[in-house]
């Protein structure tokens, strides 16, 4: 079994079919499909051909209500998520609602220009953590790319150590690290906030190595080319990484390509730790009821 731990719909131009299809292409079982729920000057404009616009205008970038649009048409093949914005005062029991009215399953995409370990977003981790609710969370780094407007680049979550505040205030909550500003700490080359994508060999104190050793409720969404470039800058690393990590590892893609794949299957892993990556670990968080 394959499951991908992260995408989205109506995403990169993909309706319900197209995704489908694209899932049956690639021998993917089931999809985590996860909103992202924002107000409209907290997420990058560039990124709107990305989205369905209409989506945009009722709750999106990623509503709710698209994504429980595709659940509800192909139940089997996908497993509901959702995230209010923490600092909405109606945020807990609007995802309370979400989950015994509709079967929410997993908290995500937390994706917003705030510290991960505001008061708010605290607690409702913490009720994700009474309902059972994994939370997927995008970290960036604001740095110079050299465009102007509207801004610079675009900062999610306030970096690695609100994050790992955050992590260490909800212990029962199990947290998955994703994007840029989560997977360039996997070396300790200190790029993390001046190059979305780092290159070159690992360098040994990376902050993920050192949290996931420290927390047993991090584990890691490999999605998206953060993820995969962590892996391929230093394939040999990476094998001992999924190794190490083999029980805290998620295969996700956050996209339709079939990248992630490729590389996991080239690194010749052993057959029980590909199990755990491509669904062991999503249904130990997530079991199929």
């Amino acid at each position: 079994m394959i499951i991908d731990a992260h995408n989205h719909a109506d995403w990169h131009g993909h309706d319900l079919n197209k995704f489908l299809e694209n899932m049956k292409k690639y021998n993917i079982d089931k999809t985590w499909l996860l909103t992202w729920e924002s107000p409209p000057d907290e997420y990058d404009p560039t990124q709107i051909h990305c989205i369905n616009v209409n989506s945009a205008e009722i709750g999106g970038p990623i509503s709710f209500y698209r994504c429980l649009s595709y659940v509800e048409r192909a139940p089997d093949k996908f497993i509901l998520g959702y995230c209010p914005d923490p600092r909405r005062p109606d945020a807990i029991d609007t995802l309370k609602a979400a989950v015994s009215i509709y079967g929410v399953r997993v908290c995500g995409e937390l994706k917003l220009r705030m510290m991960y370990d505001n008061p708010d977003a605290i607690r409702m981790f913490r009720v994700c953590g009474e309902l059972g609710l994994p939370v997927t969370v995008h970290i960036d780094y604001e740095f110079d790319t050299g465009r102007r407007y509207p801004r610079p680049n675009y900062w999610y979550g306030g970096g690695i150590e609100a994050f790992e505040r955050a992590i260490k205030a909800c212990p029962e909550t199990i947290f998955l690290g994703h994007a840029p500003g989560f997977w360039a700490h996997i070396s300790g080359d200190d790029k993390y906030d001046k190059e979305p994508y780092p290159k070159g060999k690992v360098v040994p104190g990376g902050k993920v190595i050192e949290m996931l050793r420290k927390y047993p409720n991090l584990y890691c969404d490999l999605s998206a080319g953060s993820g995969l470039n962590a892996l391929k800058r230093d394939p040999e690393f990476a094998k001992e990484f999924l190794l190490e990590f083999q029980d805290r590892v998620l295969y996700a893609r956050d996209y339709f390509d079939n990248q992630h794949q490729e590389f996991l299957n080239s690194l010749g892993l052993p057959e029980s730790v590909l199990e755990k990556i491509y669904s062991g670990n999503a249904l130990k968080l997530v079991p199929i009821k």
